[in-house]
């Protein structure tokens, strides 16, 4: 029983977060000298409930965990846009999501309804799910490449440091009593982590993942243990409702940068920067009352009933898969007796299911390498749009389709090319 009492203080303590209102803000970040400025950007997750554990998956799209339906699923933040979808629909919670190396998919922490807490990888495409690491139950963890993880394992009422290769599956552990905070340090081979081992002060260390030498580099503040990397000399991170900055080898001590009860954030605890370091995330707490609302609306993309947003992407990904199976019966099910097809904007290509049938049957039966893959989806409204990568007769296509449904069928689809 005792390798169950972390995990369910974590559910729980995602509960009591839920009920203290966490959001995900975005500020810009500009740093000069051994001075950083921060602007207040906005609320990007504006939900009642627990959002938390932001990053970036690239330079369009945040990733973070969010409340929806009683449970915590992975929430795609769109900047172009201004919009949000869901990632996933699986039964258990979803925590921590991140950008996997190299690769059109998605990591995270899943708690499933039964108590089994493991790390899986989902597919950017369809949300599809594989576990990553077996018998080791992940609590917090980042990605040093594309084959080896860096975690902080539940063991017993412990969190130890394991580094995992994902092409042998073998697990390593490298310390013991650590924090939820990992970051790779920029410019560098090596990963920061918080060191509890201490009972005077937590300890900021750097980690090898390929020796397990790990070597102090500075303290954190006290009683924090989240932070992130300007930069491989700076850090930042908050509490209360201050920011700080600790640069190392010139500050002697953390440097108060801003204060961000103005803009109602209090208890900030996840920070994260993207590639260019001049775009930061953080989670506060609004438990407050402060307002904290935006003149920008978020789009809401889901329709009045969010269950059609997985029924808009299910009824698209069951004709891509039979367009890639040359499965014509289950592709042209899809589609309604009126489909309308046109290159954008409005090039009328086919009218009718019965020419459309025609031209996709002779399309299969003269393409034998067919193959199409979906490397970015978005949904807004009834619209699901796909930015697909297809092959034939031994050439690569780039395209995007949108597919527009009406009435539990796909009405009209706009190719751009």
């Amino acid at each position: 029983m005792k390798h169950f009492i972390l995990s369910i203080c974590l559910l729980f303590s995602a509960i009591l977060l839920a009920q203290e209102n966490t959001e995900v803000y975005l500020f810009d970040l500009s740093k000069e000298a051994n001075n950083i400025a921060i602007k207040y950007q906005k609320n990007l997750s504006k939900n009642d409930g627990y959002d938390n554990q932001p990053s970036f998956y690239n330079d369009r799209y945040i990733l973070f965990a969010s409340s929806r339906n009683e449970q915590t699923d992975i929430a795609k933040y769109d900047q172009r846009y201004n919009s949000r979808t869901w990632l996933n629909y699986t039964a258990g919670g979803e925590y921590s999501p991140q950008s996997i190396p190299d690769s059109d998919a998605v990591s995270a922490v899943r708690l499933d309804k039964d108590g089994k807490q493991r790390l899986y990888r989902y597919s950017w495409s369809n949300g599809e799910s594989q576990e990553l690491i077996k018998d080791l139950m992940v609590a917090y963890y980042t990605w040093f490449d594309k084959n080896t993880i860096v975690s902080a394992v539940i063991e017993g009422e412990d969190l130890n440091l394991y580094v995992t290769n994902l092409l042998d599956g073998k697990s390593r552990k490298y310390a013991t009593n650590v924090g939820r905070s990992f970051h790779k340090i920029p410019g560098t081979s090596l990963i920061s982590y918080i060191s509890k081992t201490s009972d005077k002060e937590w300890e900021i260390r750097s980690l090898n993942p390929k020796n397990g030498v790990t070597k102090l580099v500075a303290y954190t503040i006290k009683g924090v243990e989240d932070l992130c990397w300007v930069d491989n000399r700076t850090l930042i991170s908050g509490n209360g409702s201050d920011l700080y900055k600790l640069t190392l080898k010139k500050d002697l001590k953390w440097k108060k940068i801003a204060n961000l009860s103005e803009y109602g954030i209090n208890a900030i605890t996840r920070l994260n920067l993207d590639s260019s370091k001049t775009k930061l995330l953080l989670v506060g707490n609004t438990s407050n009352g402060a307002d904290t609302e935006e003149n920008d609306e978020i789009e809401e993309i889901e329709p009045e009933d969010p269950d059609l947003i997985s029924e808009f992407e299910t009824i698209v990904q069951k004709q891509l898969d039979a367009y890639n199976s040359k499965d014509v019966e289950t592709f042209m099910a899809q589609f309604s007796d009126d489909i309308q097809l046109y290159n954008y904007p409005n090039e009328l290509l086919s009218q009718g299911k019965t020419q459309m049938r025609k031209d996709y049957l002779a399309w299969f039966n003269r393409t034998p390498d067919l193959k199409a893959k979906v490397t970015d989806r978005i949904v807004i409204g009834n619209k699901v749009i796909d930015k697909e990568h297809v092959t034939a007769n031994g050439k690569l296509f780039k395209t995007v389709a949108i597919y527009e449904i009406t009435n539990g069928l796909i009405s009209r689809v706009t190719f751009m090319q």
